[in-house]
This record gives C-alpha cells, sequence and structure tokens, in this order.
C-alpha cells in the first residue's frame, strides 16, 4: 500500500495578502486531516515573494493544536541556520502539543540566497560543512540521550522531556542527503520535486547500501516528495498547471514572485526558447485526471521502492488545490 502524505510551501499567489497563505496552510492541513493524509510537512524558505512559509516551526504549532491525527512536521528545517539545541528545544515544545505526531525533516540546502543565509546565520559559510554534526547533536538532544563523551554540552539537556518524542528525517534532493540519512540511521525522502528525477537512483542506492540501523529504524525507509496535481478533466488539470508552468519558467530566470492564475499564465508572452522550456517542463510533470497522476505515482513507487509519497500542489486557487487532493485520496482508497 502506497502511504500518501502532504507538502505545503505556503505559497504566495497573485491578488492575495501573503498572509493568507499562512491561513490557508493551517485550514488545508485540517482538510487533509480529514481525507486521512498520513502526514502535512511545512516548508521552510526566506527572502522570496513566492513562499510564506519562513517559519515552519511556528506554523507546525498552528496546525498541531488544530488538528487531532495527522502528522504534522517540516521538510524541512533549514538546519544550517541554527543552533542544534534550540531547534531540539522547539521540537521538544511542538512533541508536548501533539505528543507522538510530530516530525522533524532536517535539511542542509539554504532555502534563500546566499546574502539572506548569512543574515540568518553569520556563520552560513562554514554552517552547512558542520551539518552531519549538528544532526548528531540534534538527535541526541532530541531523544533526550546525553550528547558524545567530551563534547562541552554534554550535561544540557533539551526541555520539555516527554514520553514521546519527534521523528527525525532527512530530506535532500542529492547524495549527500542520503548519505547523512544512511549513516544516522533515519529516514529519507527526496525532493523530485526539485529535481524532476535526476539522481534519484544513485541516492537510493547510496542510501540503502550504506544504511547503519538504529534502534528507532532497524530497516532504511525511503520517500519521495514530488509535485502533482489533478482534477476531474485532463483540461483542467493542464489549466491548473499553467500557474506553475509560468512560475518554474521565472524561478529558472532568477525570478521568484506570486504564483500567477492560470488567467495571467495564458496571457504571458512566451519566446521560442520560453516555449521550448515549458515543452520539456510537461514531458516530465505528473497532472491530469486522477487516473492518470496515480498510474504515475504507482509507477514512481515500484521503480524506487518506496512506500510513501508527499505531494507537492501549488495551485492558485485554493479550493482547487483541495478537490485535487480529495481526488487522489480517493484514487488511492483513503478512508477518512
Amino acid at each position: 500500500m502506497l502511504n500518501l502524505s502532504v507538502l505545503d510551501q505556503s505559497t504566495i499567489v497573485t491578488g492575495r495578502p501573503a498572509g493568507a497563505s499562512i491561513r490557508e496552510s493551517i485550514r488545508l492541513a485540517q482538510y487533509c486531516e480529514s481525507l486521512d493524509y498520513a502526514r502535512y510537512w511545512c516548508a521552510e524558505h526566506h527572502n522570496s515573494d513566492s513562499q510564506a512559509g519562513t517559519a515552519p516551526e511556528i506554523l507546525i504549532a498552528a496546525i498541531a493544536a488544530s488538528t487531532s491525527r495527522i502528522r504534522v512536521g517540516s521538510a524541512g528545517i533549514m538546519l544550517p541556520h541554527y543552533s542544534s539545541l534550540k531547534v531540539a528545544e522547539q521540537f521538544r515544545v511542538l512533541d508536548a502539543i501533539a505528543p507522538g505526531r510530530i516530525d522533524m525533516g532536517l535539511g542542509r540546502a539554504p532555502g534563500s540566497d546566499g546574502r539572506t543565509a548569512f543574515a540568518l546565520n553569520p556563520r552560513a559559510d562554514s554552517a552547512a560543512d558542520e551539518f552531519p554534526a549538528a544532526v548528531r547533536d540534534l538527535i541526541h538532544w532530541t531523544e533526550g540521550v546525553k550528547l558524545v563523551e567530551g563534547h562541552p554540552f554534554r550535561d544540557i539537556r533539551a526541555q520539555p522531556q516527554g514520553e514521546t518524542r519527534p521523528e527525525v528525517w532527512i530530506l535532500g534532493s542529492s547524495d549527500f542527503g542520503a548519505q547523512v540519512a544512511a549513516y544516522f540511521g533515519l529516514p529519507f525522502c527526496y525532493a523530485h520535486f526539485i529535481t524532476e528525477g535526476r539522481g534519484i537512483e544513485q541516492a537510493f542506492q547510496l542510501y540503502r547500501e550504506g544504511y547503519r540501523p538504529s534502534l528507532a529504524h532497524p530497516e532504511p525507509h525511503g520517500a519521495l516528495c514530488v509535485w502533482a496535481v489533478t482534477a476531474e478533466t485532463e483540461a483542467e488539470a493542464a489549466r491548473l498547471f499553467s500557474s506553475r508552468e509560468i512560475s518554474r519558467l521565472n524561478r529558472d530566470k532568477g525570478i521568484y514572485a506570486a504564483l500567477p492564475s492560470p488567467e495571467e499564465a495564458a496571457a504571458t508572452v512566451l519566446s521560442e526558447g520560453d516555449k521550448a522550456r515549458i515543452d520539456r517542463l510537461r514531458s516530465r510533470a505528473i497532472y491530469g485526471t486522477p487516473d492518470v497522476v496515480g498510474g504515475k505515482l504507482r509507477a514512481l513507487a515500484t521503480a524506487h521502492g518506496i512506500t510513501e509519497i508527499a505531494i507537492l500542489s501549488t495551485v492558485h486557487d485554493p479550493e482547487a488545490r483541495r478537490r485535487s487532493y480529495a481526488l487522489l485520496a480517493a484514487e488511492f482508497g483513503l478512508k477518512p
């Protein structure tokens, strides 16, 4: 059985204030819980007119407090920006709000431009290189286990302690994240929506071959995060996808703007090069009717030996986005 989860970037769209995207994330999480999705993950981005999700730990708290069953977490916390102790404390508090329902997905990428990374952490030039050590310390503090012998912070504890703890994941779009996850015996989620599948085979091969069993995860557990949208008709799905076409085109040009509506996308003047880029994007994209999208997701899962996929759907109309998640839930037989 393929488990379905949700990734949400709190995408900013044209015609509505950025704060509306945060409130819509909370509503969508509640709706996806009613559809029986397994997890709801919040992304972290900074200094962007495209995404409002700058503080996933705050959004996770709001979602956790307003839901009762669905797991809630980060995809991810960009650890090089922060102190491992502070992140551990934040997620211990989140686990106290929703015991046993919190996921702590960790990433190494800045989720921003280089200057913003330095604004977040003046040591940004070396912090990314320290990612494995930061993950090690974070695992110990999250689990309430003393740090390694000789560590200067060995006797510090992350409060509040409790009977449950967040589940730690490593997120990535390269071999590095796969190797870190394997070394620490952690679940690994590959960002297919970033690479469009490039490098995925090698990443999972390195993950499984190098996996060192941990107490919490004796076997490797891989997952994918993909961009997908569905609708009742192929034409409507293509119309919804047109917003992403222009958004990706802009991003490739270094333009991080609000997501355009399908009408705005249709009115965009495109060069021949733009049209060729969109054709390539369409050839790899996952959109269409529920049976078409379901078939592509199942094929990905089979090809890469996974049982869990998180779905990212950046759609201008919140009702159309909810409808897409509902159609996928029905296609996969989720039982609310």
